[in-house]
Parts: C-alpha cells; structure tokens; sequence
C-alpha cells in the first residue's frame, strides 16, 4: 500500500533530488556544456516545457528544487523565481496586461504595488481600478476591458478576507485572470489556487525564508496560466543565485513548525491587547470578534504573527511614537516573516483610496516572533507605560 503524505511531511520532501542528499546542494553556476550538437538542439528545443537545464539564468539544480517545492507548496502546476516580492507581482502584472487592457486592484494592496500601478502600468496604457478589500464591489467595477482581478487575502494591514471562490468564479465568467498575492497565507494557512484562482504570488523573504537573511520572489501558476508567465520571466532576466533558493528551501522545511509557533504567540499577545485601554481594536482574522473571523475559519488553515493595533483617537501620534521608541524586544523595521517581532508604524489614509480613515487612531502593525509571548507582553506594557508618560507630559 502506498503512503499518500500530508502535507507536512510533502514540504519535508518536495524538491529533494534523487541522488542522495537529503537536502538541495548549491549549485552555482552560470554555462552548461552540451555533449554534442544533437543535445544542444534538443535541450533548446523542450526547455519551454520542461524543466531542463540548459543555462544559469534558466535555473540551476538548486534554483529547480525550490520551483519543485513552491509547485508541492501551492499545489501548482509550475513556479518560477524572482529577486524580490515586489518584482515578482511586477512582472506577473506586465505577464499579463497590455495597452487597453484594465486591472482591478483591491485596496488592501501591498503599497508599493500602488506606485507601479500608478506610475508604470499607466505609462504603458494599461488603466486600473481599486476595489473594496472585501471584494463587495467587484460586480459593479468590472469593464469590458477587464483581463485581471488582482487580489490579496488576507489584506495588508487591516487583514481582510474576500469569498475567494466567488471572486473566482466572478473572474472566469469574464474571461479574466484571478492573481493573488499569497504572502500572508505562504501556502500553509491559505492555498489560493485551489479556491479558484489562476497565479499565486508570494514575497519568499517573508515566512518562507523564515530568517530575515534572505529577500526573493516567486509566482506560481496553473496550467493554463503559466506559458505567459514563464515567457515574461525569462524575457526580463528574471532569476535568483543558488545561495538564496538554498536558504529559502531550507527554511522552507521547518515553515508549518514555525508558523504554527507564530499563531500561539500572536493570539496570545492579541488576546492581551485586547484588554488594554489604550488599544481601539486589534485586527486579526483569527479572533472571534474579528470582521473577517468567519471567511478566514472557512477558507484557511491557521494564521500567522501579524497584529494591527488601533489606539483610543485622543493618543497622538507622538505619544504612539515614544512607545515604540521604548520597545526592547520589537525591531522598528520593515518587512516581517522571520524569526523575531518587529513593529512598524502603520497610515491607513496613505495606504487606502476607498473609505474615510481620517479621525481614526493611530496604528501599529506588529509582528510577532518566536520570542516568549510573555516577555513580549512584558516589553509592551513598558512601552505602553511609556506612552502613559508622554500623555502626561504633554
């Protein structure tokens, strides 16, 4: 009787080579010699649809394995790399859409994808139209014209959930792309392509790499939609150095371990910030009182360590500052999906174009690591009392 492994124990083994080593080597490596004529021809000739190797920038050994694992991942057809999140969601974005042709954005977006929306699809004739993060206005924005509806789910920093499968369905009536940054879900809390929708895009640097050591990016695809993107990635130059696929395969084996660890912690911290006075609301779907707590119990399978804190209105955002300024165990940093809390101040009036955020709190996105929750709660409530200080002072 053959063994069909969960999916644990999948990730333990997807790109593994079978020549021994239990672990991916790195392979670094840039020309290929070919035996002969003959095998030059016809390497060249089935590259496109297999994976072969034939040159550096094409993928090495190392490069493969982890495209093999993000395929096991995401449940995939195929995958490929980029040097960043923001350059795979770019050239995932120019894949795809031409002069004339128009993109729905949800508003919940990754912020820096906004200016390249703004600043280079535009140049290029491609319009776009921004969305409610929860997708409710979808139906009403759709163009003729309409080729993609790029998604994020959960969103950033509010965390908002969306009926995937309705978007999707939505989507294909229309004969248009559903693509979705997976970055927050990484593939073991949310698994996008097997609730409808055609591409996954994923910041590598964030939960998969795990360590804060490594910055990449990576696009998976169905079947059907990955000969355009395969075409743009190789077209661009896209690829990554054997080093950094090493790291993220690495850290991809101990993922679930991790991101189970991170959920303890951040529900723990949560929990406690929700009895804070200080603290208006702490958005994370994972809470029972959460908006989005009833889509993120249907359609995922866990959560992470991101937490976004909303003060009482009347603390000023110097107050909120001079608490972060006294916080020991959070970094004040970008990014996040390593190992340690890192905590950020977060502006929705600059990261929203629909809804009124003005007159709301201040706001921290925080992340929590794998430190013990209790010493991060202790360094909050310094901070916290810190803050305190301030409003005195004032």
């Amino acid at each position: 009787m053959s063994v069909k492994p969960r999916r644990a124990t999948a990730l333990l083994r997807a790109g593994r080579p079978h020549r021994g080593w239990v672990n991916t080597p790195v392979t670094r490596a840039s020309t290929f010699i070919y035996d002969n004529v003959e095998h030059w021809r016809d390497v060249r000739a089935r590259r496109e649809q297999e994976q072969l190797v034939s040159y550096g920038a094409r993928g090495t050994d190392t490069t493969h394995a982890l495209q093999d694992a993000l395929v096991e991942l995401e449940g995939g057809h195929r995958a490929c790399l980029f040097p960043t999140g923001q350059a795979a969601i770019a050239v995932m974005l120019l894949a795809y859409l031409k002069a004339g042709d128009h993109v729905l954005i949800t508003d919940a977006v990754y912020e820096p994808v906004r200016r390249f929306c703004a600043e280079h699809l535009t140049r290029l004739g491609v319009t776009f139209t921004y969305y409610r993060a929860d997708g409710s206005d979808l139906a009403q924005k759709l163009l003729p014209q309409t080729r993609m509806i790029y998604a994020e789910c959960p969103g950033s920093l509010t965390y908002d959930m969306m009926d995937l499968p309705a978007v999707a369905e939505l989507a294909h009536a229309h004969d248009c792309l559903l693509a979705v940054d997976n970055t927050w879900g990484s593939g073991v809390l949310y698994r996008p392509l097997e609730l409808g929708a055609d591409v996954s895009v994923i910041a590598s640097t964030k939960y998969l790499g795990g360590h804060a050591d490594v910055v990449m990016g990576a696009v998976v695809t169905h079947e059907r939609a990955w000969p355009a993107m395969q075409r743009a990635a190789i077209d661009f130059g896209q690829t990554v150095g054997a080093d950094d696929a090493f790291l993220v395969l690495r850290g991809m084996r101990s993922l679930p371990l991790r991101l189970a660890q991170h959920e303890r912690h951040a529900l723990q911290v949560a929990q406690w910030l929700q009895g804070r006075p200080e603290v208006a609301k702490v958005f994370c779907p994972a809470l029972p009182g959460d908006d989005n707590h009833a889509l993120w119990q249907r359609d995922c399978h866990g959560a992470n360590g991101l937490l976004t804190i909303e003060f009482a209105p009347g603390i000023a955002a110097a107050r909120v500052e001079a608490a972060v300024d006294a916080m020991q165990l959070f970094g004040l940093g970008a990014s996040w999906g390593g190992f340690e809390s890192l905590v950020i101040p977060a502006d929705l009036t600059r990261a929203r174009s629909l809804g009124d955020w003005t007159g709301r709190g201040q706001m921290l996105r925080l992340h929590i690591g794998l430190e013990d929750p209790l010493d991060l709660i202790e360094d909050l409530e310094q901070a916290f009392a810190q803050l305190i200080r301030a409003g005195t002072s004032d």
